[in-house]
């Protein structure tokens, strides 16, 4: 192992900076040549390459976003853009690769594992909806972003007399909505997990106003079959409390990294170098517990994510 490549691919996460700074680092201590990919297999498959020194990665680990910038790629899907980026790797003598990223990714890297490539794979997700790890790097910041802003909301709704229905991030998977809606002290909670109830919704409100309630705090993940607006009229016809709606949007995945996400993607990120150095075959690198754990890319990418309603049961008991 003498060459390496890493890029970030899919939605940006806050820590992939710190993760792309202990690849770097990492592989430069071990006296390896280290090529940053821009814009991920798009980048890859243009030979948008670029050698990293130590300096290339200064100042970076307090910065949401990726320095390598991300894009997605159809083409690399492709058989003839496939073929284009082996020829790239091959062009630039590149012996391993380590992909940061989400579940498509990843699931890039293992047709370039399948290839001949070895791949280590960072999971860089704010939805942390990857079933082999039990954290992804970007969530604890996510989940701290949207805690700080339904603090925010909740002071103006309380002066108000509100009820507010706040869209978090979360097409397939509820996590953030879950974990924020608890930590926020929500309400209510709504994940695509879980089929919507609206009569307990209203039901919880009315009773919530009746002991002199002065507000109310609904967290929907965007994927939750029931829209937003549609949502807050309801409730506002049902219950007579006035209901606002809040989408907060691309807030979620900016923002300086929390001290856990920059941790994790240094632990992570060093992990991969390891791993390749070891003449290591492709792997999915990941946290269980505290410890930071790796296993086949295949098998973890087959792995299948369960949803376990304990925090959801706990959070509809602690908004009583």
């Amino acid at each position: 192992m003498k060459t390496i490549g890493v890029l970030t691919s899919g939605g940006d996460a806050p820590g992939m900076n710190a993760a792309i700074r202990a690849v770097v680092r990492g592989a430069i201590y071990n006296k390896l040549k280290v090529y940053g990919i821009r814009r991920g297999f798009e980048g890859l498959l243009e030979g948008d390459f670029e050698e990293m020194e130590v300096s290339s990665v200064s100042d970076i680990i307090q910065r949401g976003g990726t320095i390598l910038r991300t894009a997605r790629s159809e083409e690399f899907m492709e058989p003839s853009g496939f073929s284009r980026a082996l020829d790239m790797l091959e062009n630039f003598e590149i012996d391993g690769l380590v992909v940061i990223g989400g579940d498509g990714s990843l699931r890039g890297g293992l047709e370039l594992s399948r290839a001949g490539i070895k791949v280590m794979g960072i999971p860089g997700t704010i939805d942390n909806d990857l079933a082999y790890t039990d954290y992804s790097i970007g969530f604890d910041t996510a989940v701290n972003t949207v805690l700080s802003s339904i603090s925010n909301i909740r002071d103006t709704s309380s002066s108000h007399g509100r009820c507010t229905v706040v869209e978090v991030m979360g097409r397939d998977c509820g996590n953030i909505a879950l974990h924020a809606g608890l930590a926020g002290g929500a309400e209510c909670i709504l994940v695509p997990e879980e089929e919507v109830d609206i009569n307990k919704i209203c039901r919880k409100i009315i009773q919530g106003k009746n002991r002199g309630k002065l507000h109310n705090l609904i967290l929907r993940a965007e994927g939750v079959e029931l829209g937003t607006t549609e949502l807050a009229e309801i409730i506002e016809r049902r219950t007579g409390l006035e209901t606002k709606v809040v989408v907060l949007g691309y807030t979620q995945r900016g923002g300086s990294p929390t001290a856990r996400d920059r941790n994790l993607a240094s632990l992570m990120g060093y992990r991969g170098v390891e791993l390749l150095l070891a003449g290591s075959e492709s792997r999915a690198i990941g946290i269980r517990g505290s410890e930071i754990m790796d296993m086949d890319l295949s098998e973890a990418l087959e792995m299948k994510r369960t949803w376990d309603p304990s925090i959801m049961n706990l959070s509809d008991i602690l908004s009583i």
